[in-house]
This record gives structure tokens, sequence and C-alpha cells, in this order.
């Protein structure tokens, strides 16, 4: 299993991994132009030439970055992928010197053993909101809000 950044041949991929969990309402869709706006973010791991997990890193503004878009193939959950996958994000993080890291997620448990911690919405950064405007959800989130200081 290898670990790299994503490049343009991955964002088919990519989208069907991320949109079949959209499809049973464990994350949020997205579109095709937003991969490919955002694929510098994208971290994924690839085994046998097919991509089994995949997330980015999102910079939100000074010292503050959203772990975003994170999901493992069905066979691939709870092998460790998708924590190495978030600990290869944190190390990128540290090295811009992001100071807070957070993740909006359905799947608080699996980001609690990173050492993220759950915080009420209302506490985190409004900046943290800005891209909210564009959900299907707004304003309405039904995620959980975690955090995690670097």
């Amino acid at each position: 299993m290898i670990f790299r950044k994503a490049k343009f041949s991955d964002v088919e991929d990519i989208l069907k991994l991320i949109n079949d969990y959209a499809e049973q309402g464990l994350m949020l869709a997205r579109a095709r132009n937003t991969l490919y706006e955002g694929l510098r973010e994208f971290v994924l791991a690839e085994e046998d030439g097919q991509i089994i997990g995949v997330a980015a890193l999102h910079l939100i503004w000074d010292e503050l970055a959203e772990i975003r878009a994170l999901a493992i193939h069905p066979s691939k959950i709870k092998t460790g992928v998708g924590t190495k996958i978030v600990e290869i994000l944190t190390e990128e993080a540290r090295e811009l010197g992001i100071k807070t890291l957070f993740a909006l997620t359905y799947q608080p448990g699996f980001f609690a053993k990173l050492d993220f911690e759950e915080v009420p919405k209302e506490n985190v950064p409004h900046k943290m909101w800005k891209e909210c405007i564009n959900c299907p959800k707004f304003p309405n989130c039904d995620e959980i809000a975690m955090v995690k200081k670097l």
C-alpha cells in the first residue's frame, strides 16, 4: 500500500468513493469541480492500483485547517488506512504551522481516537463556517465538530 498526493487521473475514483458514502447519508457529497479545484489538498491510499482511502487538508485561515472528505473503501475500514491518512495530513499541518485542526464528522469516535476533542459548534472560530453557506444542510448542520490542538 502506498500513500501519495492525488493526481488529475484520480478524480473520478475519489468522486465515486466519497459520493457512494454521501448517498448513504454518511458524509457530504462533493462536486467534481470542487475536487479538481482542491486536488492539491488530497492525500490518498492506493493498493494494487486501486484508491482505497482519501482525505484532504483544507486551509481555512491563519493557523486553522480542516480535515475533510475522509472516505475509506468499505473493505478497508478498521485496517488503519484512515488513521494513517489523518496522521499524514496532521504532519503536513504541523509543517505549515497550523495550530488548530478540525473536522466536521458523523464519525466522532474515529477522530477521538486520534486525539481530537468534540466541541460545541458555537465554540469554534467563525472562519470555520465560511464555506458552510454552500452546503445543502445549511443552516441545520448535523455534523459533529472535532478539534485538535497541534
